[in-house]
């Protein structure tokens, strides 16, 4: 969706704020102990409180479900698309725990992700959560008018194997707007083969609102994804962490509509 009218401009950042919004709100809330159903649950009535609905709830896609959660909740191997009901053992000190909320309000979509720590994390869960929020920072700034999608991918991709760790390829951003997903599909990877991303040197034109979100494992970059199943694994079962940023293209560069999300603690709890 390219927006070219103020009011449409407005309503975009007001879903992306109240995406903010519930994250510092789970900033207070999460800690050792709860679990993921307690999450969902509070998600779901922090929704409610700022006269939202969840994007997520009974969200289809071809061969699966409805998703029965109002977030996606993914912890420690955990890549993305985790659900409230994928586990009842409670959130443990040192776990890692990534929250994607998507909201509708007033006809319009936010949709942003951040991982969290609990209460203390390993050397190599805090390195990883710190390469995530750096890599997104980075890919951010890549993302100029008239510049490629490519630029973002370059940008990420070379912080996240400085870093040491790996990406998900496969996986990544799209357009959204008064939908959910849409074109353009944003890869977190440079291609490898002919056809792989077919978007890779589309521009970022003015107007053009994407949602960004790099997927980053400690381990391999292979995932495990049943058929007909919503959470998404690392195959080796390394740690993986998620952030994901709203993004509107302008005419002078980018606008990060959930930038207070970037003052989000790594650790809470």
């Amino acid at each position: 969706m390219l927006l070219k009218k103020q009011r449409d401009i407005e309503s975009a950042a007001m879903a992306a704020d109240k995406v903010s919004q519930v994250h510092h709100a789970l900033v207070d809330y999460l800690k050792a102990g709860q679990t993921l159903a307690d999450v969902d649950s509070f998600i779901g009535r922090t929704l409610d409180s700022l006269d939202c609905k969840s994007a997520f709830l009974r969200y289809r896609i071809p061969g699966h479900p409805p998703f029965p959660s109002h977030s996606c909740l993914s912890p420690n191997d955990c890549v993305v698309h985790g659900t409230h009901l994928m586990s009842t053992k409670p959130i443990e000190p040192g776990d890692v725990l990534s929250v994607d909320v998507g909201v509708s309000y007033k006809g319009w979509i936010g949709d942003a992700a951040w991982s969290y720590g609990i209460e203390a994390v390993s050397d190599t869960a805090m390195a990883l959560m710190r390469a995530g929020r750096e890599c997104l920072e980075a890919g951010l700034d890549a993302m100029q008018p008239g510049r490629p999608l490519i630029d973002w991918a370059k940008a990420v991709e070379a912080h996240v194997e400085s870093a040491g760790f790996t990406l998900v390829r496969g996986l990544g951003g799209h357009g959204y707007g008064r939908r959910l997903h849409g074109p353009p599909f944003i890869s977190n990877v440079v291609p490898r083969r002919q056809g792989e991303w077919p978007d890779a040197f589309r521009t970022f034109e003015p107007g053009l609102l994407v949602a960004v979100e790099p997927m980053l494992n400690a381990g391999r970059a292979e995932i495990i994804n049943p058929p007909g199943e919503w959470p998404i694994h690392s195959e080796d079962g390394s740690l993986s962490v998620h952030y994901e940023a709203d993004v509107l293209i302008t005419e002078h560069g980018r606008e990060v509509l959930t930038d207070t999300m970037f003052d989000l603690p790594d650790i809470v709890g």
